[in-house]
């Protein structure tokens, strides 16, 4: 793990910085990331939809300040940011469900299209802000299903309904970036982050690999896996949360040089098929935990995708420190360790301070 980049304390000491999704499974992480750096971390949120998002947010209460707001409304959101006045946002916010998104794609691309430019037209209206990242994808990518790893600057699409809205979004932003972002009074750093296939205990999505495996072992039963042979670049919460960091700190101190597109993704080795992952998950759980292949169906979903993160590497100093066996070894034990009673926080805790030390479990 030598020369590991961590994100600075010293930048996040006392900084108001915004994240909105907070009560999701990657914005849970981030806020208590926040709050151990020494940030004043502010999460602007739905009201819980289920259990899960409950557990969060109780979670998070008091560690993080909580505004409830849709992002579709344009008028509360600009008055949220008007009431915070952060100086960072972290756009975590979305519908980020596939097959969701073919259920309902007009609330997949009202939320995710939408709901970035009502946020961005609010923080255009709110001078304290000086940086903003939006999270999209890997799926913003047109896929060609080829067997190269897509680039920054390679072509934006969408099959279904939420890799298309992702591919709008990072339309969007480059937009407004170049349209709205540099005034003679005040320049705002607007980059975007497309992260890989983020693992990491406290998901409970449905129709999401991980989660619907943690379900089935739960109740002891097979996992029902539809595309086994499907691969994805499957990564910890935890290297792509720290992607996010490091890019927001290079973004406030030269606005410039970092506004603009950027991957985090794993390395090539952690491209594997999900039934790599079903075998590795249920060896992890233990009590006979298995898995099946089902029967095929339902809409088109992609079959291979890698990214190429090069330039992180080379002008961030980021990498991924977590290999694919410990990234998922990680995953399964907090999975475990929650089942048998270990409250969420102080899971999530452990997991961050074993990443900054790189003290990392093999």
């Amino acid at each position: 793990m030598a020369g590991l980049v961590n994100p600075d304390p010293a930048f996040w000491r006392g900084r108001r910085v915004l994240v909105t999704g907070h009560s999701g499974f990657k914005g849970a992480w981030l806020s208590l990331w926040l709050a151990r750096l020494g940030a004043v971390p502010f999460g602007l949120s739905l009201p819980a939809q289920d259990l899960d998002e409950e557990e969060r947010l109780a979670m998070l209460h008091g560690t993080v300040t909580d505004v409830p707001c849709d992002l579709r409304n344009a008028q509360a959101t600009r008055e949220a940011l008007a009431q915070l006045a952060p100086g960072i946002v972290l756009h975590l916010a979305a519908q980020p469900l596939v097959r969701q998104s073919y259920l309902d794609p007009r609330l997949t691309f009202e939320t995710n299209v939408m709901g970035t430019l009502n946020l961005l037209e609010a923080v255009r209206a709110q001078p304290s802000v000086q940086a903003v990242l939006i999270a999209t994808t890997d799926k913003c990518y047109e896929n060609r299903e080829w067997s190269w790893p897509y680039r920054e600057v390679d072509a934006l699409g969408g099959h279904d309904p939420y890799s298309a809205s992702k591919a709008c979004t990072e339309l969007l932003a480059a937009s407004w970036r170049c349209s709205f972002a540099v005034t003679p009074s005040r320049r705002i750093a607007i980059a975007t982050a497309r992260a890989g296939n983020v693992v990491g205990g406290g998901d409970w999505a449905l129709d999401r690999l991980v989660p619907d495996a943690i379900r089935a072992f739960a109740r002891s039963e097979p996992v029902i896996a539809r595309n086994p042979a499907a691969t994805r670049p499957w990564q910890h919460v935890l290297d792509a949360l720290c992607g996010y960091l490091l890019l927001a700190e290079h973004l406030h101190a030269d606005p410039a040089g970092f506004a603009e597109a950027w991957n985090f993704g794993p390395d090539a080795a952690a491209e594997r098929p999900v039934s790599e992952v079903l075998d590795h998950l249920s060896r992890l759980w233990g009590d006979g935990a298995c898995w099946e292949h089902g029967a095929t169906q339902g809409p088109h979903e992609a079959s291979r995708l890698a990214l190429d993160s090069s330039k992180a590497r080379q002008r961030l100093g980021w990498r991924p420190r977590l290999d694919f066996e410990t990234a998922i070894a990680l995953t399964a034990r907090w999975y475990r360790a929650h089942h048998l009673g270990a409250p969420a926080a102080e899971l999530i805790a452990a997991d961050i301070k074993t990443y900054e030390s790189g003290a990392l479990p093999r």
